[in-house]
């Protein structure tokens, strides 16, 4: 049996709006006796519908993690947003998921547009289904604080250093996972050993500052003082994500590490010196296992 109830979007961030959606979709696909899936796309539609690309919550490695592993979707299937696909008419698209992933109906939410120029909607699938005596479900917008959770907003409150709001309207940590490449080695030297990754192509870089932060290492998180940002007390310039991991001990250079945030603590600022630095970042730390001691 591999009849799929899929969910429709591009779900960067994947946050509690997503979450409605894929619940439904799960609800569907149990009634109808279907797997549960997510197509989605390689790139966001609006670099060759508007021409210009937002800058991304996550890369689409975390976003397929956190539609398996975090919302159990059993399949999800990436598109390449090519010009053949932004031309295609809205019901080509539906005939081409039914033909070719053996789609067994859709859920998408009040607000999506798909197919050329935007043509097909939440009303347009509901018809197509209808038609096709296929399971749907259209899923209204979400809420929280007075305002619609979206991936637009939590982009800016992560811009803006306001990862807590970040997090409530993900409803989970925000996540970014990196290579760890070599550094200068101050940290080390520093007794501070710290992670050195390069913040990837494409997404939002989070307010220059140190965060709190759980580091997930083999399948075992860390708490973790992370600073992002240039380093200007030693004139630094590239942007860096530098976690120190507290209670890790081992080499983790050319490893894949993911990072969880939750909170910002402070801007990043140049220290008069080395020990200036030093102390804060301890005491940084001590904030940080303050916050996970907590029930």
């Amino acid at each position: 049996m591999n009849k799929t109830i899929f969910a429709l979007g591009f779900f960067d961030g994947v946050h509690i709006g997503h979450a409605a959606l894929l619940a439904q979709c799960r609800r569907l696909a149990a009634e109808n006796g279907c797997r549960a899936g997510v197509v989605t796309f390689a790139s966001h539609p609006d670099t060759l519908v508007l021409g210009n690309t937002p800058p991304l919550i996550n890369t689409p490695a975390d976003r397929e993690a956190l539609l398996r592993e975090r919302f159990s979707m059993d399949s999800v299937v990436t598109l390449p947003f090519d010009e053949k696909m932004r031309t295609m008419p809205w019901a080509d698209f539906l005939d081409m998921l039914l033909r070719e992933l053996d789609a067994a109906g859709f859920v998408c939410g009040e607000d999506f547009r798909f197919g050329y120029r935007g043509a097909g909607n939440a009303r347009a699938l509901g018809e197509y289904c209808k038609a096709r005596d296929l399971a749907w479900a259209v899923v209204p917008d979400q809420m929280m604080d007075g305002i619609r959770v979206s991936s637009t907003y939590i982009r800016s409150q992560i811009e803006t250093g306001d990862m807590a709001t970040a997090v409530r309207f993900l409803g989970h940590p925000h996540i970014l996972t990196g290579r760890v490449v070599h550094g200068h080695q101050l940290g080390r030297r520093l007794g501070i050993p710290t992670a050195n990754l390069r913040l990837p192509a494409g997404l939002v870089a989070p307010r220059f500052g140190v965060y709190i932060c759980r580091a997930v290492i083999d399948g075992k998180s860390y708490p973790a003082v992370t600073n992002v940002g240039t380093r200007p007390t030693v004139d630094g310039h590239d942007v860096t994500v530098e976690p120190w991991i507290l209670d890790y001990a081992g080499d983790l250079y050319d490893r894949d590490i993911t990072l969880e945030f939750y909170r910002f603590l402070r801007p990043e600022q140049k220290f008069a010196d080395l020990e200036e630095l030093k102390a804060e970042i301890h005491r940084n730390a001590e904030q940080t296992r303050a916050f996970f001691s907590f029930p």
